[in-house]
Formats: C-alpha cells, structure tokens, sequence
C-alpha cells in the first residue's frame, strides 16, 4: 500500500492530507493524467531510478574490490576473464575461490 502526503492551498485555505492508495489506484490514476503529465511522473521515476542504479553499482563495485584486497588480488589489474571467474566463484559457494 502507497501512501502520499499531499499539501493543497487555495486561497488562503491550506489542508494537509494523507492518502492510501494500492500500487493498482495509483497506476489507475496516473493512466488517466493527460499524456503530457503522465510522461512527465514517468521521466521523473526513470531519473530517480537510474540515479539510486549508480549509487548501487558504485557501491557494488567497492564492495567487489574490498573482496578482492581481502584476497590479495586487485579488480583493477584483473582482466574480464579473471574478473568474470572471481564474481563466479563468488556465487558459486560450494566452490573454492580461486
């Protein structure tokens, strides 16, 4: 369940309100905006998704050279095939790392 917090003005009237809508309410709702505005809050999730993408891939890649260093090996001097063997090693736990 979604909820949203909403601040409407009008005049010199404010209200505060909270709403709960399901994933299905909300997705119904926004197919009814105008296509301007519905390709306007579809930008705007992309760009927030990709920014929070990056800060997870930076994060990733740190921890990925932290296992590295913790195995005296260095990511950045590993070529693709070693690189590729190490994160395959990694997920594959039963076996040994190389």
């Amino acid at each position: 369940m979604l909820v949203g917090n909403f601040f409407f003005q009008r005049r010199n009237y404010r209200m505060n309100a909270t709403i709960e809508l399901t994933t299905e309410q909300l997705i119904d709702f926004i197919q009814q905006m105008p296509p301007k505005e519905k390709r306007a809050v579809l930008v705007a999730l992309a760009e927030r998704t990709s920014v929070g993408e990056e800060e997870r891939m930076k994060y990733a890649e740190s921890q990925v050279r932290q296992l590295c260093a913790s195995r005296g090996l260095n990511w950045d001097t590993m070529t693709e095939e070693e690189r590729e063997d190490f994160i395959d090693d990694l997920v594959h736990e039963d076996r040994e790392c190389s």
